[in-house]
């Protein structure tokens, strides 16, 4: 909800200075560039609509700030947390998504198997039939959206990592990337966490990568 109404609101502010030619780039990181355009035009841009710029500006850092407590707050829980600590040993989860696993998600026993969970998530494909051949299509996008969102943003990390250094030679990683979008492929991973977090709680481990175990 925070995140949201931060991002509401630096959308907000670029649009108000669109009006008068101050034209930034979407996203958060930018909000530094829009305060010293603001300060550059002190003495062209109208005082009224300066100020109304300033009043976004500081229900921006108000929220910033709320987030980075809400975050501290988060972290320090998930370090007291068994569950959480043992979710966070599986890339690309950290402790935002461990606890809202641990908060939003019914016990595991509840599913039947990983893809189970996994469609709970809504990162499962839809199948439909077609000349008797089964598609698979869209994900359903129904299940639980928190969750779904922490899992794909997680995936999407663990994917800029792999392409600036290289996913490892002849892994799933690396064939999918090869043949796939990016967020086609992040969505899939998101879908192979789910189901892994699904069997690490069941068995009550800790995250084993199959690459390293198949070296030893």
């Amino acid at each position: 909800m925070l995140v949201s109404q931060r991002t509401q609101a630096v959308n907000a502010l670029r649009s108000h200075l669109a009006e008068f030619g101050i034209v930034v780039s979407k996203g958060v990181r930018n909000v530094r560039k829009l305060a010293e355009y603001i300060e550059d035009t002190a003495d062209t841009l109208p005082h009224s609509i300066r100020q109304v710029s300033m009043i976004y500006l500081q229900q921006i850092d108000y929220l910033k700030q709320r987030i980075d407590e809400f975050e501290i707050s988060i972290r320090v829980e998930a370090k007291n947390s068994n569950i959480s600590r043992q979710l966070q040993t599986l890339p690309g989860v950290w402790p935002i998504t461990a606890m809202a696993v641990q908060a939003f998600a019914p016990e595991m026993s509840s599913f039947e198997g990983s893809r189970n969970f996994s469609a709970w998530l809504g990162l499962v494909p839809r199948q439909y039939s077609t000349g008797g051949k089964q598609i698979l299509g869209r994900t359903s996008k129904m299940g639980q959206k928190d969750i779904r969102r922490l899992l794909i943003i997680g995936a999407m990390s663990l994917i800029n990592v792999a392409v600036r250094k290289g996913a490892p030679r002849g892994s799933w990683l690396e064939r999918m990337l090869m043949r796939k979008p990016r967020m086609v492929v992040a969505i899939a991973l998101a879908n192979k966490m789910a189901r892994t977090i699904w069997a690490m709680l069941t068995k009550g481990e800790d995250y084993k990568n199959p690459m390293i175990e198949a070296r030893v």
